[in-house]
């Protein structure tokens, strides 16, 4: 039989051996149900509001892909609507088993994104959250990692990711009960993501810029994200929609996060 002090320090390395391979990162997607006439209505025309409805289903799909493959994260899912009558429902329920998935909940997307991250610092409290959306289905877990690795190293107190039209597409924070300080941005602009960055660092935050990337708004910018990433279901599901290619309205810009 084994000493009991022997046994003791098994059972400390044991939990300390839990704590190390523990999640080190908390994936914050923020989402909307792929319900036909809630989700890319912009997109109608060229689509209809269940083509629009799929393709953004599509997105999601591959934006769930891509945050579970980050290593040391955990992924959380802050969800508008229920998936009942949702575009590819079955898809994504398997992709969201297990996941802890909360609601959004405030009167605007600025107060709905903090307390999504109050709602990640509450179920994985000490860790740093990246967010991102659903509009960006080109993200890979390389892209991601590296996002994280500022947060991970302390070497910033936040990270914002530019998109193409003035907006964002991923905010990371240290610690997530910061967003606090973005609550009050006006989404919808040219200047969102400008003036993200301008709250974070009146906070009194480091920030760290990731690369710029482009977000679905458009049938041009579909076009152009699937042509990035042309083996996602995304890109497949763009190929299935001639529509998108012969949209002749120029591409109107709006700042989305």
């Amino acid at each position: 039989m084994r000493e009991p002090a022997a046994c003791a320090v098994d059972q400390h390395r044991t939990k300390e051996a839990r704590r190390s391979t523990g999640p080190t990162l908390a994936l914050l997607v923020l989402a909307k149900a792929p319900e036909a006439g809630r989700v890319k209505t912009r997109l109608c025309p060229p689509l209809t509001f269940a083509e629009a409805a799929d393709l953004a289903a599509a997105a999601l799909l591959d934006t769930l892909g891509a945050v579970h493959a980050v290593r040391g994260g955990r992924v959380v899912v802050a969800l508008a609507g229920g998936l009942s009558a949702a575009a590819r429902a079955a898809e994504l329920a398997v992709e969201l088993r297990g996941v802890a998935t909360r609601h959004q909940r405030g009167p605007d997307l600025g107060h709905r994104i903090a307390a999504a991250h109050g709602d990640v610092a509450g179920l994985l409290p000490g860790r740093p959250v990246l967010q991102l959306g659903m509009d960006t289905p080109q993200v890979e877990p390389g892209l991601l990692t590296e996002a994280a690795g500022p947060l991970r190293r302390g070497t910033a107190d936040a990270v914002l990711g530019p998109a193409a039209d003035g907006g964002w597409w991923a905010l990371g924070l240290r610690d997530p009960r910061a967003a606090v300080a973005i609550a009050g941005v006006p989404t919808s602009r040219d200047d969102t993501g400008e003036r993200t960055a301008h709250a974070l660092r009146a906070a009194g935050l480091r920030v760290d810029l990731l690369p710029e990337l482009t977000d679905v708004d458009t049938a041009a910018d579909a076009v152009v994200v699937a042509r990035l990433a042309p083996r996602t279901r995304f890109a497949a599901t763009v190929a299935g929609l001639p529509a998108l290619y012969a949209d002749p309205s120029p591409p109107v810009r709006s700042a989305r996060c």
